[in-house]
């Protein structure tokens, strides 16, 4: 792309000298693979988009580097860390779990106890033990967390046949959206 470019700019009779289009080729070549390297670099950046600058976020967090785990799950464990800093109370509780449910979750304290109700999801989220070890390093010693999970009830699927539910095992009833 640069090294278009770079021959539009030169004298026409230039352009077809071999040397001046290999040149130019070079030169533009470099210049293309900077600007690959740039916009990697950027990515790097932001959470969201990083891939192999994930490994600085977690050296300079205090996070261990799990490479079995997805980068989806790894910028969840960055991002529920840096938003686990300063008091801690409903708004902070509910930013560290948003991090990996992608739901909402109503958070109460009382008699010493949190109890984390998740409203949108079906079942135990897949990344709760990411969830439990950050909620675990930001809430006070003292208090107890209670996890409140929300499955499909019986008289939720009364109104069905046998026949439309009878391709579903227990475990898909419990938590599948009909």
């Amino acid at each position: 792309m640069h090294s278009v470019k770079l021959l539009r700019q030169l004298h026409k009779l230039v352009r077809q000298d071999p040397f001046m289009n290999e040149l130019c080729a070079s030169i533009g070549g470099e210049a293309d693979q900077i600007d690959t390297s740039f916009t990697d670099f950027e990515a790097q950046l932001n959470i969201d988009t990083a891939t192999w600058g994930l490994v600085i976020y977690e050296k300079d967090l205090g996070i261990k580097t799990d490479l079995s785990k997805s980068l989806l799950d790894r910028r969840s464990v960055i991002k529920s860390k840096m938003r686990g800093a300063g008091k801690v109370d409903v708004l902070l509780i509910k930013l560290v779990v948003s991090s990996w449910t992608h739901g909402s979750a109503d958070v109460s304290f009382a008699n010493g106890t949190i109890a984390i109700v998740f409203n949108d999801l079906l079942g135990v989220p897949g990344s709760m033990d990411d969830v439990k070890a950050a909620l675990e390093q930001i809430k006070p010693a003292h208090l107890a967390i209670v996890y409140v999970f929300l499955y499909n009830r019986y008289e939720q699927l009364q109104s069905f046949t046998y026949a439309q539910l009878s391709s579903y095992t227990y475990g898909e009833l419990k938590t599948a959206n009909l």
